[in-house]
């Protein structure tokens, strides 16, 4: 029984169980293929012919990001890594001082940034490498979907950065306070923080306008745009938040979407790349399919105590994977 009281529709027994045999911190499809990102060492590639470890770093993996045609990690080491679908795999650049990396991010035409300490780094596809000193640590990473520009989150907002417009100071976004993450709509209207309060921190692009969108039970470490960049879906609540930003407004003066209740937080959303459909994780190990429109619910994974830290689907939606902190993973096709 679920916890509004009736029975919810299972697909668990479609479910490829896997065994990490470490955390997994991140999960990504290269074609149809998941590599699920464990937090030491290695990536574990699974495919139709079975399973593969790939050792890339000689630590911790802090990040990871990926295009579907290749991953990059970033380690404790110092290393950033690529990685490609043919599971080769070569050093991409390392930090002089070997600092960690610890934000990576992936943009158009091949373009890479990432950041070591309060230094975030770019490089286009056949371009030079570029840096920027943030006034703190970089805590967030992410490529505007128009142009060679990124956003850099850090301590008290985020700075808008033009690579390849030197010497000129990047655009600030403020607001006070630690901001630990960073996503920007589909459309390029809209900039979003998390914070290390349990509380989101937007800007409309086109004037500065700022919002604030709280309610939330924990701090906000999941968020994911739905198809199309109506909502954004976001953890860090005892159900599925979806802020509303289909009107020039955004949520502005405007109430979430509240879908897929539970008594536990959920730990990670992942959207359907094509439909109104969200992956949604809780810290209890259960995976549920909630469908926006009317809330209908798909049981994919029972609980079993196991935080979900990993959810991700291929670009054509037909599968979707997932990862537990305790080790345990899984592959749903649809």
């Amino acid at each position: 029984m679920s916890e509004t009281g009736f029975s919810i529709p299972s697909i668990a027994d479609r479910v490829r169980p896997l065994k990490g045999r470490a955390p997994i911190v991140g999960v990504h499809f290269l074609g149809s293929t998941p590599a699920f990102v464990l937090g030491e060492e290695a990536l574990l590639f699974a495919d139709e012919s079975g399973e593969k470890r790939l050792s890339i770093h000689s630590g911790a993996i802090l990040a990871s990001a990926s295009d579907g045609q290749r991953i990059f990690t970033g380690g404790d080491d110092g290393k950033l890594i690529e990685i490609t679908a043919d599971g080769v795999q070569r050093e991409f650049a390392a930090d002089e001082k070997k600092r960690w990396i610890d934000q990576v991010a992936l943009g158009p035409d091949g373009s890479v940034a990432w950041s070591a300490g309060k230094t975030a780094y770019a490089r286009a596809k056949k371009g030079e490498l570029r840096t920027f000193d943030a006034p703190s640590t970089v805590a967030g990473l992410v490529f505007m979907p128009k142009g060679f520009r990124l956003a850099i989150a850090h301590y008290n907002g985020v700075s808008l950065w033009f690579p390849n417009a030197a010497g000129a100071s990047p655009e600030r976004l403020e607001w006070k306070g630690s901001h630990l993450g960073v996503t920007v709509s589909p459309d390029g209207k809209f900039l979003v923080t998390s914070m290390q309060e349990p509380m989101l921190h937007g800007w409309r692009l086109i004037d500065g306008k700022d919002m604030r969108m709280s309610g939330y039970s924990a701090r906000v470490r999941s968020l994911c745009w739905t198809a199309g960049g109506a909502f954004l879906a976001t953890s860090g609540s005892e159900q599925l938040i979806l802020w509303p930003f289909d009107g020039k407004d955004g949520p502005m003066g405007r109430q979430p979407k509240i879908l897929g209740r539970a008594e536990v937080r959920v730990s990670k959303v992942a959207c359907h790349p094509r439909e109104p459909v969200v992956a949604v994780g809780y810290v209890d190990g259960a995976i549920k399919l909630v469908r926006i429109d009317d809330d209908a619910l798909i049981m994919v994974r029972q609980p079993d105590g196991q935080t979900v830290s990993a959810l991700g689907w291929d670009n054509r939606g037909q599968n979707l994977a997932f990862g537990c902190e305790a080790g345990d993973a899984g592959i749903l096709a649809l």
